[in-house]
Formats: structure tokens, sequence, C-alpha cells
């Protein structure tokens, strides 16, 4: 297996810049892996494959206004920061552009945006791998009221409404990128899937900085995944539990929910799932057995990257390339406001 296997060529134009609404109208390609079917659906049809008691796992990560407009003090020039994750108080891992001549000691002044009146700065403390810089901020307090939701590199159309790059549940700040597949849902619905007798249930995992960056080495095992911070709660541990017990599917939505819970899985000592909080770094590559997963949802990705490698473990690699392929020739759109898929 080697990295170069999971890449595949896409136009530009098929990357979705602005969402579709309602979020229930994009199209949805169905992959059945019994049957090796391939079925043009819309994402509100979606309610035609649950049954009563099974179960749908959502994340209600919120995205973070993590990108922030600062000025460098000993050169006046203007500078990006992308925050990544806490470190410590009033310490963060960041992303900086420009960034390689931005050394340890430089202050960063960083002023509220439309005539507001905070102020803050942040040192940069250290050098990180991967060009990730740990700074230090002299009122953290303030730092949601100065940043924006950022956007993927690939998205070039500022989006009208912030609320469009989060899921109608989000719920708990902590992510850089969105869970994208949860887009497509509305509370219309999910309401519906309620009065079928689905159970929804939710996790946290707050998406981190692999989602912006493809594997680089040519073994995707050598790659080292990045920990994101990850809370299942009882509730849902036990929602889970009782679907395997009665025959009943578990979906998941996106891959930060499934790598949360097949983590929490290894991790349980005494079932099939318990609750759970702290780091995952799972990193799921063909060959894999999910232990929890029975069906997935989730959107085309991005070549060579790890959430790619996650949708073919689970679908395998030749059914999932000619899935991509079949999506290309009829124009789905792709990655983030694109479409989704169903693999049941």
């Amino acid at each position: 297996m080697k990295t170069s296997d999971f890449d595949y060529n896409l136009p530009q134009e098929y990357i979705a810049q602005k969402p579709v609404e309602p979020r229930d109208s994009s199209r949805l390609l169905v992959l059945n892996r019994q049957s090796g079917e391939l079925t043009n659906r819309i994402f509100g049809e979606i309610t035609d494959y649950f049954k009563p008691g099974d179960v749908l796992v959502m994340n209600d990560s919120r995205v973070l206004p993590a990108r922030i407009k600062g000025i460098k003090q000993d050169t006046s020039a203007k500078i990006e920061i992308l925050l990544l994750k806490r470190d410590g108080e009033g310490c963060w891992e960041a992303l900086l552009k420009p960034g390689k001549r931005t050394k340890p000691g430089t202050i960063i002044d960083i002023h509220q945006p439309n005539g507001g009146v905070v102020s803050i700065q942040a040192e940069v403390l250290a050098d990180k791998e991967d060009g990730i810089k740990l700074l230090r901020f002299s009122d953290e307090t303030h730092l949601m009221k100065l940043g924006e939701v950022p956007l993927p590199p690939y998205i070039h159309t500022p989006v009208a409404d912030p609320e469009r790059y989060q899921t109608v549940y989000a719920l708990t700040n902590g992510s850089v990128a969105a869970p994208t597949a949860g887009l497509h849902f509305t509370p219309e619905l999910l309401k519906r899937l309620t009065e079928m007798g689905v159970i929804c249930t939710y996790v946290t995992l707050h998406i981190g900085l692999d989602t912006f960056r493809p594997v680089k080495e040519e073994d995707p095992k050598d790659h080292k995944i990045h920990r994101e911070y990850g809370i299942l709660s009882k509730e849902t541990a036990s929602a889970i539990c009782c679907a395997k017990e009665t025959g009943k599917r578990v979906f998941c939505v996106g891959t930060s929910a499934t790598r949360l819970v097949e983590q929490a899985s290894h991790l349980s000592q005494t079932s099939l799932i318990t609750s759970y909080s702290g780091w995952a770094d799972l990193f799921i590559l063909p060959g894999y057995k999910f232990r929890v997963a029975d069906c997935f949802i989730t959107n085309f990705h991005l070549p060579r990257s790890t959430p790619l490698m996650l949708t073919s473990a689970f679908a395998g690699w030749p059914f999932l390339r000619k899935a991509y392929e079949k999506a290309i020739s009829e124009h789905y759109r792709f990655y983030s406001f694109g479409d989704a898929m169903l693999i049941l």
C-alpha cells in the first residue's frame, strides 16, 4: 500500500465554492458494499435507508473563529494566525502565514476588526514540527472576538453567513474545520429521523491539522496523525451498545465521529464501547476492522488525505475509486461544500 494509491485527478471546477440551499438538497451517492450498486439520490431522501432503532452518531464540535489577523511589531508586516489547539493557559499551537521567518520572540499586535476596541498581543514562544508555532496570548479571553471562521484553502468565495460552515447541531467550540458530512442535515430532517424511531446521538471531536494537509510519506503507515481531543458520553456509548445487542445499525456521520467511536471501542475494557474523554490518534487505513460503524455518511475527500484513507478502509478502495469516477463523470460537487456519500 502506497500513498500514491489514494490519488485521483479532479478538475478544479468540481470543487464546490458555495453550499447549496437548502442543506439537504445536495446530491447523495449511495454505495452498497454487498451488491456493488451505486445509486444517485438527494440527501433529504436518506431517511429511506434507516430503520427504527438505528443509531445516528454525529460530531457536535463547533468551528472556532480561528483565523486571526495581526501585525508584527518589529516590521509592521501583516501576518495571519490560524489557531490549531490550546496548549496550556494562554498558549495555543498555530500556523502563521507567512511563518518561516517568524522566529521565537516575535510579538504580534492583534486588534478587533471593524473598529472594535479589543487589542491583545501574541508572542511566538517556540517552533514545533510541521511548521507549527507555539504562541502565548496576553489575554486569551478575547480570542473569540478577534477572529473569523476559517474556510479551507480551496474555497475562494466568501460565505455570506458564517453559520453555513457550521452544522445545525454544532455546540462545543474547538474545531478549526467543520465536520462537513454533517452540513447536509437540517433540523427538519433530524426531526423526521427521530419520528421514525432513529436514535440521534452526539460525540465531540475537535478537528485539527490533518484536515488541511495531505499525507507526504510514500508509505502512509509512516504518517504521524495529529491528535484531536474527543468526548464520548455514557448516553452515546449506551445507545451504541443497545443497537449492537438488538441487531440494529450504527450510522456514523463523517470521519471524525467514526474515528472517535472506533478509538473508544478499542480502549474499552468491559464492553463494546464505554464513555471516553481524551486524545484521539487512531489512524484508520485499509485492512482495519471496524467494530462500531455499520454505515457511513461522508463527503468526497482530497487526494492522499487521511479522511480518504479512512473512507477507503470502510468501502474498499477499488469500490470507492469506482464511486469517485462516477461522481466526477456525473458532475458531483466535491469537498467541504460539496455532495455526500452514504456507504452501506
